[in-house]
């Protein structure tokens, strides 16, 4: 069973930057360059929003609330997803996801980050 691995949470003031992490595992590594990759936010008391995506061509994707914040990127030698938040603000708290877009594994636990 594919394992999704996120990391990089925290507790942070308004204005301040995080840098979350998503690890793929071994058994997706053919897909990964490929695929298009998201990250997921949920918070207390909403449903997952998407936040942003790439896509293997590195095209990129981001929900309005986040453009211009928030970066998403992956190394592929490293099979790892990142998403670069700056300028956060309290309505980014949440549960932060990353998962395959439009063909989600099963999902990760997330890591919170509390603003």
């Amino acid at each position: 069973q594919v394992h999704l691995v996120e990391s990089g949470g925290g507790f942070v003031q308004a204005g301040a930057s995080l840098r979350l992490s998503c690890k793929a595992p071994r058994t997706i590594l053919s897909t990964f360059t490929s695929a298009i990759w998201g990250w997921y936010r949920q918070a207390p008391g909403k449903q997952r929003e998407l936040v942003a995506t790439l896509t293997g061509g590195r095209d990129t994707n981001y929900a309005e609330s986040v453009k211009g914040r928030f970066t998403i990127s992956r190394d592929n030698s490293r099979k790892t997803v990142y998403l670069q938040m700056n300028s956060l603000k309290p309505e980014d708290t949440g549960v932060y996801y990353c998962n395959r877009h439009g063909q989600e594994f099963p999902w990760g636990q997330g890591t919170q980050v509390t603003g």
